[in-house]
């Protein structure tokens, strides 16, 4: 597995590890070929979303602790899906949510999707991703903000997502500045409807704005009510783009 390197000004110059984060496929018995093609060995996976139904659902789901289960046996990280609602639901609902992910699936961590990122949300932020932690003290914790947040957030997740969206904007997108006081590692970048024509261009954007954990498809939401639930069409393009590394 080769690497891709970050010379951003203000941060140390380290080999960094690029791989998938998987915002959440299909259920598994609508997407098996999705769910079965992670446990390859060899794909750069840093984590899998599980998204049983906006969250856990209302009951145990066998399919979903199999396919859950299969990756966890193939050394693949497993986050819950918490939906924060950008601040809407109350702290008792998405700690209500946490413990079932926990208890049904046992998940590694969290993803907080649609996750403030605002000053002002930032003390219930805080307080639930310490909460997280106690329930699990060796949760993985993705703040999924979409864009670069309020620059303190970093103090509390593990990774950040700062950016979610089309290509179109992602191309002429540009990083927040205090993203360079931290390593790539630290962020990462969903965007759908990149080109095939187009990996070779939009791996360099994310390696040049920092960002390690990826995940880039040719779906949009117009073809498909959320384009990250199917594979990418060039998902085996992709694995080896990164597999052999981006020349500049």
């Amino acid at each position: 597995m080769s690497y891709l390197t970050s010379t951003r000004p203000g941060t140390a110059s380290t080999d960094v590890r690029t791989g998938f984060g998987i915002p959440g496929f299909a259920h598994p018995l609508l997407a098996p070929t999705e769910w079965h093609r992670l446990t390859r060995p060899g794909t750069p996976l840093h984590w899998v979303v599980l998204n049983v139904a906006d969250g856990p659902g209302v009951q145990p789901d066998p399919h979903c602790l199999a396919a859950a289960g299969r990756l966890r046996n193939a050394g693949v990280r497993v986050l819950g899906h918490l939906d924060t609602a950008y601040g809407l639901r109350t702290f008792g609902e998405v700690i209500s949510d946490a413990h079932r992910l926990l208890d049904w699936y046992q998940v590694d961590g969290f993803l907080l999707d649609r996750c403030p990122a605002d000053p002002a949300a930032l003390p219930e932020v805080r307080r639930t991703v310490a909460t997280l932690r106690v329930i699990h003290d060796d949760a993985h914790i993705v703040l999924g903000h979409g864009t670069h947040p309020y620059p303190e957030y970093a103090e509390h997740g593990d990774q950040l997502v700062t950016f979610c969206g089309t290509w179109s904007d992602y191309r002429w997108s540009q990083v927040a500045e205090w993203t360079a006081d931290h390593p790539p590692e630290r962020f990462c970048h969903f965007v759908h409807g990149v080109p095939r024509p187009h990996l070779d261009e939009a791996l360099r954007v994310a390696r040049w704005q920092g960002a390690a954990t990826i995940y880039f498809t040719d779906h949009t939401p117009a073809h498909h009510t959320d384009p990250w639930e199917p594979l990418p069409g060039y998902w085996d393009d992709i694995v080896s783009r990164i597999g052999t590394g981006v020349s500049e």
